[in-house]
C-alpha cells in the first residue's frame, strides 16, 4: 500500500513542478508586458507575484465559470477582449498594480505576442 503511495506522490511531482515554472514565466511575462506597455504599472518584484497570482486565479475562474479560454489568443478576439478585462479588474485586487483600459488592452496583445514565441501556456 505505501509503494502506492509512493508512486502517486511521485507522478504528482512533476505537474507541481510544471504548475511552479508555468507561475514563474507568467510573472517574468506580465513584468515585460508592465515594463513596455504605456498605462500598465506594477511597483516592485511582489507586486509583480501578487499580479501574476491573482490574474491567473482569475484567469483560471474565467475559464472555469465561463468555459472561455482567457489567453490573449485563445479564442480570437473573445479571448482577446476577456484576456484585457482580467488585466483591468486584477488592478482592483493587487494595491501595487495600476492599468487603464487602454493599457489592458495593449497589455493583452503584448502578453499575446509574448505567448506565442514562448512555448506552453504562460497565462
Amino acid at each position: 500500500m505505501s509503494d502506492e503511495r509512493n508512486s502517486n506522490r511521485t507522478q504528482d511531482a512533476p505537474g507541481w513542478g510544471k504548475l511552479i515554472l508555468r507561475f514563474i514565466i507568467s510573472a517574468i511575462v506580465i513584468a515585460v508586458a508592465a515594463f513596455i506597455t504605456p498605462g500598465f504599472r506594477i511597483e516592485g518584484l511582489w507586486g509583480v507575484i501578487v499580479a501574476a497570482l491573482v490574474i491567473s486565479i482569475v484567469n483560471y475562474l474565467v475559464e472555469r465559470v465561463f468555459k472561455v479560454d482567457a489567453s490573449p489568443f485563445g479564442r480570437g478576439i473573445i479571448g482577446f477582449i476577456v484576456a484585457a478585462i482580467v488585466i483591468y479588474i486584477s488592478q482592483f485586487i493587487v494595491p501595487a498594480m495600476t492599468v487603464t483600459f487602454l493599457g489592458a488592452i495593449i497589455g493583452a496583445l503584448v502578453i499575446g505576442i509574448i505567448d506565442m514565441i514562448i512555448p506552453g501556456k504562460t497565462i
